[in-house]
């Protein structure tokens, strides 16, 4: 883990992914001088921006909390997901449950035209 935050290996991987800091800024929601606070290691990222700047920057997280200084939290794992069969399950529910709905409403219109009829 490095000590201080590490300039040159950011700015080389901003670099590689064709970013400027201001660019950063932008993803981040930061200001541009919130990024350089961050370069200059007077701020710390928080766990979230760790894990938008590994996204931004195409780098593990892992290896961004390594260049980012020794206080940098780590973002929480990524809970897994439901898988696709769990939520095409959920779904079929859910398509079942409007057609339902569908009907009662249609059940409903037809009750309240026969009663304005009579």
């Amino acid at each position: 883990m490095a000590l201080f935050f590490d300039q040159e290996w950011f700015d080389t991987k901003l670099k590689a992914s064709g970013l400027t800091r201001d660019d950063l800024a932008a993803a981040l929601l930061l200001t541009r001088s919130e990024i350089d606070e961050i370069w200059k290691d007077q701020r710390e990222l928080k766990p979230n921006e760790v894990a938008m700047l590994a996204r931004v920057l195409g780098a593990p997280a892992a290896d961004v909390v390594t260049r980012a200084g020794i206080a940098t939290p780590s973002p929480a794992p990524a809970k897994a997901g439901p898988s696709d069969a769990a939520l095409m399950e959920k779904l079929e529910e859910m398509e079942a449950r409007l057609v339902r709905i569908e009907r009662a409403i249609a059940d409903l219109q037809s009750l309240i035209l026969a009663t304005r009829q009579n």
